[in-house]
């Protein structure tokens, strides 16, 4: 499998779940105070709401100008520094939600092999503490871009729960509903 038919169809659909997410805090309690929703955390010495949906944003991001062999973008690291600065300056809904379809733009517009390299091609992934992890195409993919995708996300999804936001699985994996066999579906 090419890793512009794994990873973009993923951090799509998910990320549209995610802006969902918003849109149903938003309807279940419409008279919020979106910055005290997004500042919340599950524990204290995690990042608040409005960071998870920032670097789950980064992440997909970060793996396509990574696996595109590019400079990141400035805007890359301004969304960055917006993420670690939303403890502070948590934002707003609609600032949230413009920074997951800015990110699902930017996936709609890859071309259809646009992240696709030899899978055996090295990358050095750095973190920001100056720790370097040398890694494969593959391996990033499948063992870091993917995992801190899915970290951020579910940590995004706990955080709305844990706040009281009626969320289930169908709101998890609402891309599955095309698939379900029409036949199977439960009565009432």
């Amino acid at each position: 499998m090419s890793f512009t038919k794994l990873l973009v169809p993923t951090y799509t659909q998910m990320l549209k779940a995610l802006e969902g997410w918003l849109d149903k805090a938003q309807s279940q309690f419409p008279d919020i105070d979106s910055e005290a929703l997004l500042s919340a955390r599950l524990a204290p010495d995690m990042f608040p709401l409005s960071t998870q949906i920032r670097f789950a944003c980064v992440q997909a991001q970060e793996a396509v100008f990574r696996l595109k062999g590019e400079a990141f973008p400035a805007s890359l690291g301004e969304l960055v520094d917006e993420g670690r600065n939303a403890g502070e300056r948590p934002g707003s809904f609609p600032e949230a939600k413009a920074r997951i379809e800015e990110t699902i733009a930017l996936l709609e517009n890859l071309s259809p092999d646009a992240l696709d390299k030899d899978p055996g091609e090295a990358i050095a992934h750095e973190l920001p503490n100056g720790m370097v992890f040398d890694l494969t195409a593959e391996q990033y993919a499948r063992d870091w871009t993917l995992g801190q995708f899915y970290f951020h996300l579910m940590t995004a999804y706990a955080i709305l729960r844990s706040e009281g936001v009626e969320l289930g699985k169908a709101d998890y994996i609402p891309h599955m509903f095309p698939y379900i066999r029409p036949d199977t579906i439960p009565n009432g």
